[in-house]
């Protein structure tokens, strides 16, 4: 059974513009270095992993008006994207945005490679 989140008002009672979120548990393999500037910007944003990551998503879904197909938008500023840029140095991210594409996975799967 999933959590329900539901946002509140004061009093908690629930605000008449909140929508029942129902969130589920999600085992997901991800590359090491990437996890790790993921907890950092969670940390700088003071946000769980699971929010960045739902924030993540669906900037992911929104494209660039006019760009629709090559661009999205991103929940980061200029100074953010900078401080994800020096994280990723710290924790030896030099994937780009096309290197799952390339890369081969280490440790168990359940696919075959």
């Amino acid at each position: 059974m999933g959590q329900q989140d539901l946002g509140t008002t004061e009093g908690n009672t629930p605000a008449s513009s909140d929508v029942l979120i129902e969130r589920v548990q999600l085992g997901i393999r991800m590359e090491r270095s990437m996890v790790k500037v993921l907890k950092g910007i969670a940390e700088l944003e003071d946000l769980t992993l699971g929010e960045l990551m739902e924030s993540i998503v669906l900037h992911s879904f929104e494209p660039v008006p006019g760009q629709e197909g090559e661009s999205c938008a991103s929940p980061y500023s200029k100074a953010e994207l900078q401080s994800i840029a020096e994280l990723r140095k710290v924790y030896g991210m030099t994937d780009d945005v096309h290197a799952f594409r390339r890369s081969r996975s280490t440790g168990s799967s359940l696919h075959a490679s």
